[in-house]
């Protein structure tokens, strides 16, 4: 991996190559930590697969105490440093471990909220006796967590919160009045992580509330397309008096709590939805071997292994850029902790620095996962709308994941407004690789053969959509200026071209790294027309995105030479996808599973 002085910042995998010995790949994860994501799936098939209806119908005290279970496991526990009862894990075991809880529907949800933004604000924030009196019970079952920022008139802007805290006339409690909505694990909560403002502040403040305290009350259970069997509800404070000993980090400061807890929440469902859409493409698999039509099995036609084939393309992928951006974050927080930082501090702040990243993979898994129930509701035919299948269950949990940790199109806007900053702030250099980018179309193109090996091929690909991004990022930044952050369909166009870019590079490293680890490509087929395939599409994306983004703002001749410069950055060589996508599902079917 990189050395921390020449460590790679979030953002920068726009302007700078990445080398496949600096990131990390699935296939090289140790056998400990496959026994610990083993142990997980283990749980899911045993203990809350068949309990799914009962889940579902929320059958009293089920999910407090599969909760439980799974804290008797160490699962709850797997971010939690030892000293506070739990696993002390590293930030990419932990993504395993939640990958491997991704294919649990509503559970999954119950165990991200608790582990996530019901245990870690207290984890990270919290003074030392805070940690001492609450952690180790959130980490072992006893306690669960949940967060309470949401309100009926504040979602996205979630500033802008009415529910307000003031402090008693002895000095001792905080009186916590207000409405929360839309609050995971709201029925049986023991701790709430809740966002008030003090008197007549600006800013948001946070709390840690006992979920038992007088005055608090709910109201029943949302009723919910999906993840019917998460406990959602609404909240009401009526003068809850809070210890004043239980208000979290610092007075005005939670709004700083809530975006670094969203950016671990943002990647960390990434790694939920990777393991859904693995559950959701296997049993279609299954499905497709079982049905039978015209005295076949329906995995026979070219029809269905297109859609067992893309949705194997699409998981690969976004597996490959998902660890590859834990590992940044790991490698970033290592980095800091050497330097002297306490852990839960240099957590933060490596993944604060990937917060372009966290947002990108949240996108990315999210809509994979939805790709992949929507094609698997396809593939069972009439028997994937009856709600006799995992598959409808799993096309409805799965729809909440565009919503969940800030909208998709939130997460679009803020990847490219965090990057510009970025480039604002000084902290990487944008403007020079544009500008370069934007004097290469004056020029005149290289037609000279290409490169050789196939994975250089690739990375030249790659090389020219990165210059593709910037062609039309830079243009925008330089036609629209300070009126950019208004244009929501440009940035969300551009943000689209920076995640399948990132994608595709993910891909080729990882598909490079195995071949040097297996000492060629032999044996690795599936995975290189997995990368050719993707590539391809993604080039062809790109390109369709760009192009619609710069219809937008510009015109004249120089629309003219910025849409002939993004045709040339968006070439590839023709490639028969056909074939390739045959060959990965005859894989599939052979297997009768998605096999990592």
């Amino acid at each position: 991996m990189s050395t921390p002085n020449d460590a790679i910042r979030g953002g920068e995998f726009l302007i700078r190559p990445t080398k496949a010995s600096d990131i990390f790949i699935p296939e090289e994860w140790s056998e400990e930590q496959l026994m610990m994501k083993q142990m997980t799936l283990d749980f899911v098939e045993k203990r809350v697969v068949p309990n799914l209806d009962a889940i579902d119908h929320q059958e009293e005290g089920l999910v407090p105490r599969l909760m439980e279970e799974s804290g008797e496991l160490g699962l709850l526990g797997s971010s939690v440093p030892e000293e506070y009862g739990g696993m002390g894990l590293d930030f990419k075991t932990t993504m395993l471990i939640t990958e491997a809880i991704g294919g649990a529907h509503s559970f999954s949800v119950s165990f991200s909220a608790h582990t996530g933004i019901g245990t870690l604000p207290i984890l990270y924030y919290g003074n030392e006796e805070q940690k001492k009196k609450w952690v180790p019970g959130l980490a072992s079952g006893e306690l669960k967590g949940c967060y309470c920022l949401t309100e009926p008139g504040a979602g996205s802007d979630a500033n802008s919160g009415k529910t307000k805290a003031t402090l008693s006339e002895d000095g001792q409690h905080y009186v916590l009045n207000g409405q929360k909505m839309w609050i995971t694990n709201g029925g049986f909560a023991d701790v709430m992580i809740v966002f008030a403002k003090i008197d007549d502040d600006e800013n948001l403040t946070a709390f840690i509330v006992d979920g038992h305290s007088e005055g608090i009350s709910k109201n029943p259970e949302e009723k919910k397309m999906g993840i019917k069997g998460s406990s959602t509800r609404q909240i009401f404070f009526n003068d809850v008096k809070v210890p004043v000993e239980n208000l979290l980090y610092e007075r005005q400061k939670g709004f700083k709590i809530a975006v670094n807890i969203l950016n671990i929440g943002r990647i960390k469902l990434g790694g939920a939805v990777l393991g859904a859409s693995k559950g959701a493409l296997s049993q279609a698999i299954q499905y497709a071997n079982e049905r039978e039509q015209f005295g076949r099995a329906i995995s026979k036609y070219g029809a269905i292994r297109h859609k067992l084939a893309e949705s194997a393309i699409r998981i690969y992928t976004c597996e490959a850029a998902t660890y590859r951006a834990t590992q940044n974050i790991e490698d970033a927080i290592q980095a800091l902790k050497a330097g002297g930082m306490e852990h839960g501090e240099a957590t933060l702040q490596g993944i604060a620095d990937f917060a372009p990243e966290c947002a990108m993979m949240k996108v990315l898994g999210s809509e994979v996962l939805d790709y992949v129930v929507d094609e698997a509701v396809q593939i069972h035919g009439g028997m994937g709308y009856s709600a006799e299948t995992r598959a409808e269950r799993a096309y409805r949990d799965a729809r909440i994941n565009r919503i969940f940790e800030g909208t998709n199109e939130i997460n679009r806007m803020l990847t490219v407004d965090m990057i510009l900053k970025k480039a604002m702030k000084g902290e990487m250099d944008l403007m020079t690789p544009a500008m370069a980018v934007a004097n290469e179309l004056m020029g005149i193109p290289d037609f000279g053969p290409g490169p050789e090996d196939v994975f250089e091929q690739h990375l030249a690909v790659v090389e020219n959509l990165k210059k593709a991004v910037l062609l039309v990022a830079g243009a925008a930044v330089q036609k629209l200026m300070m009126t950019l952050s208004k244009e929501q369909e440009v940035l969300m166009g551009i943000s689209d071209m920076a995640i399948w870019t990132y994608t595709a590079e993910s891909t080729v490293l990882r598909v490079q790294k195995l071949a040097g680890l297996r000492g060629g490509t032999e044996g690795i087929q599936r995975e290189l027309d997995i990368m050719k395939v993707y590539t391809y599409e993604a080039a062809e994306w790109i390109h369709s995105a760009g192009k619609e983004a710069l219809l937008a703002f510009a015109d004249g001749d120089e629309l003219k030479m910025m849409l002939m410069g993004l045709k040339r950055f968006c070439k590839v060589e023709p490639f028969n996808t056909k074939e390739a996508r045959q060959r990965i599902a005859v894989e599939l079917i052979e297997a009768n599973k998605y096999e990592d």
